[in-house]
């Protein structure tokens, strides 16, 4: 691919043989491309990987686990560098030695959130790209984040949605991927949480539900030609307080009362439980299973079994 070089980066014009041709399946694709990186990331096999940005351990989990199995299949992983699934999903496609591709709402040269340097910096020196339909040095403009989630929707033959609520920019992804005739995978999460509704509501709407990490390796087996490696097999039993706790985050005298136990007890395994790792405690008080443990960390499974 040859792409115009300028002095933040390189640009791709529509008009051009170089174009990627993801977007013009656009009604209106951008004109110009402004990027960093490697413009050849842009060309796939790609998968988009979005979520919540307040996203709970459930949903950094998952998007890491979708963003780990892509790229050990050589499949390029786009997403938005925002805070919460858009990080996880990049860093840990990098992690697993893939590359990542971030779609910025901002000038390719602009890094929002700061938080978010390590994947903007990573994505490029590991051979994907950041890129924008924004000019250069544009910081972040309210307007522009719509349009950017259409360009993730574009730039990928499937959607992986984490987690979502009912009203988000994740599931005005996921619409755009619909019209364009993307595939859509869905995680379905607890009917009790609201930052799984959305991602529920997709199932019920047609999306393709990823029940396990096994399907969705047998999904992108199908839609991409990947290796269909075997994944992890399932885990033991996690015993009682970890079952609640996957079900719906829970506040320990809700979780003492499901359990018919004592508040005393319930408290004394939640520390065990955060002490190894297992469990973290939300702003509002609530316990849910680490993003460690739902990855399947082994050291974070040690507890499993007990109260």
């Amino acid at each position: 691919m040859t792409a115009r070089l300028t002095g933040s980066g390189w640009e791709l014009r529509a008009q051009e043989g170089d174009y990627p041709a993801s977007l013009r399946d656009l009604e209106r694709p951008p004109e110009v491309i402004y990027g960093r990186g490697d413009p050849e990331a842009l060309m796939g096999p790609c998968v988009s990987i979005v979520g919540s940005r307040r996203a709970t351990p459930y949903g950094i989990a998952i998007a890491e686990m979708a963003a780990r199995a892509a790229a050990q299949r050589g499949i390029t992983v786009v997403s938005g560098g925002a805070l919460g699934c858009d990080h996880a999903a990049g860093m840990a496609a990098l992690r697993a030695g893939g590359r990542t591709v971030v779609v910025s709402g901002c000038g390719a040269d602009v890094v929002y959130p700061s938080s978010s340097r390590d994947v903007y910096e990573g994505a490029v020196a590991a051979g994907g790209a950041v890129v924008s339909e924004q000019r250069w040095g544009v910081g972040p403009r309210r307007w522009a984040f719509p349009r950017r989630n259409v360009l993730i929707a574009a730039l990928s033959r499937v959607l992986v949605v984490t987690e979502a609520g009912v009203r988000s920019g994740t599931l005005s992804t996921a619409e755009a991927a619909v019209e364009l005739g993307r595939t859509v995978y869905a995680i379905p999460g607890s009917i009790f949480s609201p930052s799984s509704m959305g991602t529920n509501r997709l199932i019920s709407e047609g999306a393709r539900v990823i029940p396990d990490e096994r399907s969705l390796v047998l999904a992108l087996s199908l839609d991409y030609g990947a290796p269909a490696l075997e994944a992890e097999s399932a885990r033991p039993d996690p015993g009682p307080v970890m079952r609640a706790l996957l079900a719906s985050p829970l506040r320990p005298d809700d979780l003492a009362t499901r359990l018919g136990d004592s508040v005393l007890t319930v408290l004394r395994t939640l520390t065990d439980y955060e002490a190894s790792g297992m469990v973290e405690r939300l702003p509002d008080g609530r316990y849910a299973p680490s993003r460690a443990y739902l990855a399947g960390e082994p050291e974070q499974r040690a507890g499993l079994g007990r109260a």
